[in-house]
């Protein structure tokens, strides 16, 4: 009886370890919501999604850390300044942490990915989903993705205006970047609440929050760090040049954890994720004020 008990139990066991490994298996697409892309597209989301797993992830990581990084702190190090980065590094390396910054500038993730990997211990391992218009619907695109990503431009969102069937593909995107949000040791997930670039006003002028973070973030409940980003120009020699001749200041400041658990005790409504991506956005602005009080006076309104 206890040796009938004891095989019972280890079967549970191993029942259970299967179903825990089925769960966090990466998600791939259904074959209806892959064949609404075009067979160059097909190719360059297998490639990223295969350089985002296992070894190769961690091939890639190794890339990022010692060129990758390397480079944007060449080109940074005289005009960098770092605030509050105490709040990344210590967040639970066993929870998936989200990073919400603000959004006026090509470089903007880049250069935080450089100041991680370059001034904190921890693990890491980075995702920057992305629209995939040109990084995958291209070959120049896919290098682009490799030379500067290390294909951590991932996963990709296809559907542009007027592109309704590829809302399909976009459905399996938005499941993926909930489950890196949800599960993974290190797991590092960077996301603009704007959507895009603002190139009107300046550095402490936002585009309106979109609900989609607040959906990611009411199904993932990842950690959630808001992030500020000043004086980055979307002109690379310039900017580059101007490590060595006196540009503007670059400045990154990194705020505490936001607690967000108000918002979980509401339904899962559109509702919910537009006031969840409003929260954030506001986290960020706050940032934006303690910027302003120590730089404005020296920092040019982009």
């Amino acid at each position: 009886m206890i040796k009938s008990s004891s095989c019972v139990l280890q079967m549970s066991e191993r029942s259970l370890e299967q179903t825990q490994q089925r769960l966090i298996e990466p998600l791939t697409p259904a074959p209806d919501e892959l064949s609404v892309l075009a067979r160059i597209e097909r190719r360059g989301y297998w490639l990223a999604h295969r350089m985002n797993l296992g070894s190769w992830k961690s091939l890639m990581t190794f890339f990022q850390r010692h060129i990758g990084s390397l480079w944007i702190f060449l080109s940074t190090y005289n005009l960098m300044r770092v605030h509050g980065i105490e709040n990344f590094e210590s967040t639970d390396i066993q929870r998936p942490v989200l990073l919400v910054a603000n959004h006026r500038s090509f470089f903007d993730m880049y250069t935080v990915s450089s100041v991680l990997f370059r001034r904190t211990r921890r693990p890491l391992k980075l995702y920057f989903p992305v629209r995939a218009k040109f990084f995958y619907d291209r070959f120049s695109g896919w290098m682009v993705n490799f030379v500067m990503g290390w294909f951590s431009m991932y996963p990709p969102f296809f559907r542009e205006a007027g592109e309704v069937a590829k809302r399909d593909f976009d459905k399996y995107s938005l499941r993926r970047l909930i489950q890196l949000c949800s599960e993974g040791n290190a797991n590092v997930i960077g996301f603009h609440p704007e959507g895009k670039r603002n190139l009107r006003g300046g550095p402490y002028d936002f585009l309106p929050a979109q609900p989609g973070v607040g959906k990611v973030v009411y199904a993932a409940q990842p950690q959630v760090i808001p992030v500020f980003i000043a004086g980055l120009g979307n002109d690379l020699p310039k900017q580059i040049l101007g490590n060595w001749r006196g540009g503007e200041k670059v400045r990154i400041w990194f705020g505490e954890p936001i607690d967000l658990a108000e918002f979980y005790k509401k339904p899962d409504k559109l509702r919910t994720h537009k006031e969840i991506a409003d929260h954030l956005m506001q986290k960020i602005s706050d940032l934006g004020e303690l910027d302003r009080k120590e730089y404005a006076p020296n920092a040019s309104e982009r």
